[in-house]
């Protein structure tokens, strides 16, 4: 089988389309895959490295308003939809599939058109633009949320089989994950994380956290800062007169371990991506969510919006977040063993731990083989 992928913009798009590959080559190693990504973004560095095969086309975003840069958009979105027509030409590829960002939209509708079985993988409650455009014209949508169900309309499509995660997330017992991290595992540990890059405002009213925490020896700190806020992050501490080495906290620019993380971890805080949402979710871990307000159509928030409907999280708006309000939040749960232990289990059964089975058994049922 030859299977063509594509989706770029962000490693929400990039990542999910990588897991699909991975588990299509464990299903049959002799797969043929191609990855069609915008030549300059961050897919071209990302995909080589997992070793799978990448080829660039021309692609950028519309802009909000119109412009001169609209119409030179327009002009590359043609060059690629043509560059696309000859990828197809020279490839052959028994299935398409898009995982979202405007460089799935000629690669996946000119696929389409000829007539060459497509789908595509949604991983927010809030559908992208392009996967909302596309949906009319593929065979399968498969969708991570079943909130974003209603917002395609084309139900008959539609399959829910969630979002793979590393398969080792939720498998860590919860005292190798904390002996991982030199901590204890029967205290209550806070799992803190604005993503690789950090949250600046999560970061921001940290500080505040870790003042009154200062005396609680029963409650440990994971804190990963991000690697372009971690040198601000620790001066601010520094500024307080916060160690940033008390023996119950363990602050880091960037977290590796997030199997073992989330193993031995009371309560999430951070951010609402996708692909973080379904990890806390196989792991059973309740949260507290601050979603990226400049996300694509703030998809974040929506994504948070249905952790809480199912009992699962809270919510604070970035723009509402300072130290206090941050404080307030974690004491009311951290003094609630019983309600943490409800959006624990309210988390798990959102969980689709077998998300890439499904994705990998729909592109079989959809391909031309």
């Amino acid at each position: 089988m030859r299977v063509m992928l594509t989706g770029g913009g962000t490693g929400g798009h990039i990542y999910p389309a990588l897991a699909i590959a991975k588990g299509i080559l464990a299903r049959n190693p002799e797969t043929k895959i191609l990855y069609v990504g915008v030549r300059d973004g961050m897919e071209a560095r990302l995909v080589p490295e997992a070793g799978i095969e990448f080829a660039g086309i021309s692609g950028k975003g519309l802009p909000r308003k119109l412009s001169l840069d609209t119409v030179k958009v327009l002009a590359e979105s043609c060059k690629a939809l043509w560059q696309t027509k000859q990828l197809l030409r020279n490839f052959h590829p028994d299935l398409v599939v898009g995982t979202g960002g405007y460089v799935s939209g000629p690669v996946v509708l000119t696929a389409a058109l000829f007539n060459i079985p497509t789908m595509l993988h949604e991983q927010n409650a809030l559908p992208g633009i392009t996967n909302r455009l596309l949906a009319r014209v593929v065979r399968r949508v498969m969708v991570t949320f079943p909130e974003s169900i209603a917002r395609f309309g084309v139900k008959k499509k539609l399959e829910l089989v969630g979002l793979p995660v590393r398969p080792d997330i939720g498998q860590v017992t919860r005292s190798s994950g904390a002996r991982h991290f030199g901590l204890l595992p029967d205290r209550l540990t806070l799992l803190v994380t604005g993503g690789s890059r950090g949250a600046r405002t999560l970061n921001q009213s940290m500080p505040a956290v870790l003042e009154r925490l200062g005396h609680r020896p029963d409650i440990q700190v994971i804190w990963a800062t991000g690697k372009a806020t971690y040198q601000e992050t620790i001066a601010q501490l520094e500024e307080r007169g916060i160690s940033r080495k008390n023996p119950h906290w363990r602050v880091m620019e960037y977290l590796q371990d997030m199997p073992e993380a989330l193993a031995c971890s009371d309560l999430f805080i951070g951010r609402a991506g996708a692909a973080s949402l379904a990890e806390i979710q196989v792991a059973g871990v309740p949260s507290l969510l601050v979603p990226y307000p400049f996300a694509a159509e703030n998809h974040q928030e929506h994504n948070a919006q249905a952790m809480v409907q199912a009992g699962a999280a809270r919510l604070i708006l970035d723009g509402e977040l300072n130290g206090e309000r941050l404080w307030q939040e974690i004491e009311e749960l951290i003094s609630n063993p019983s309600l943490l232990k409800e959006m624990g289990i309210a988390a798990r059964a959102l969980a689709q731990p077998q998300a890439l089975n499904k994705i990998v058994d729909l592109c079989w049922a959809t391909a031309w083989r």
